[in-house]
């Protein structure tokens, strides 16, 4: 696989929300390192911080505290070559398929013409071609999951994020979009983040599962999936035992006294 992915880094980072009255920390030195083209799964509690984390990398947040680096350089603002695909998967029902997979061109002032063709190429790579013109409501679900991920490809990202991206699906479509994730990763070779509540999909999709404490986050485990990506890992008992492991992780990020109002 090419590596052509991102370096994502986040250096002793912190990020405290302020609202005039209060003061709420939702990450807490926070120090990550992504090599380019690793796939990395994000886990943790609900509203720990994983989502908030991903807006970190995306540069629709910046840290209150240390540094978040995309490629060695601060991440000041959103990149033209980063893709997020949020939990509501931010599809626009009143445009077509086609419309809303070329959407992240056309904002990066893409020819429409040519933000067409790059759409709809994507689409057929996710085994929506034929449906161009479809709006989202006639869609299923796991269909709009992959428009959803139709638009990421079409942006050509060397960085792909995605906040619970598979959670609306039943369990053997979200299986099936899995192995999609997996097999685009292999072949474009970009950097991914994926946050999960799913130990399985963790496993499944992350060359490095990361699970995070009650809020403020912090970094509770750093576990190494070797076997990622290899024949038959999802059925085998090597599988198995490292959900366990990821599972004991988890009940040590739900120890009481975590979450915290800034001071």
């Amino acid at each position: 696989m090419e590596q052509r992915g991102a370096h994502i880094e986040f250096i002793h980072a912190g990020l405290v929300f302020e609202d005039g009255v209060e003061r709420l920390r939702a990450l807490r030195d926070l120090s990550i390192s992504v090599s380019p083209g690793q796939s990395v799964a994000l886990i943790g509690p609900s509203g720990c911080g994983k989502s908030t984390t991903l807006r970190l990398a995306a540069g629709m947040l910046a840290p209150t505290e240390g540094d978040v680096l995309v490629n060695g350089s601060p991440v000041a603002k959103p990149r033209k070559e980063t893709a997020l695909i949020p939990q509501d998967l931010g599809l626009l029902p009143w445009k077509t398929a086609l419309q809303n997979a070329a959407l992240g061109l056309i904002i990066r002032k893409v020819g429409k013409s040519q933000a067409h063709e790059l759409a709809a190429a994507a689409l057929a790579q996710v085994g929506l071609a034929g449906f161009e013109q479809s709006w989202p409501k006639e869609l299923s679900g796991g269909m709009r999951q992959r428009l959803a991920l139709a638009r990421a490809l079409a942006m050509d990202a060397d960085l792909l994020l995605m906040d619970e991206p598979l959670s609306a699906v039943d369990a053997l479509l979200r299986e099936s979009l899995q192995d999609l994730l997996l097999d685009l990763w292999r072949e474009r070779g970009h950097t991914q983040m994926l946050v999960t509540h799913s130990i399985e999909e963790a496993v499944f999709l992350g060359e490095r599962i990361l699970v995070f404490s009650s809020r403020p986050a912090t970094l509770v485990a750093d576990i190494a999936n070797l076997r990622m990506g290899t024949a038959g890992w999802r059925d085998s008992a090597e599988f198995a035992a490292l959900c366990n492991e990821v599972r004991a992780a988890l009940a040590l990020s739900h120890l009481p006294g975590n979450d915290e109002k800034a001071s």
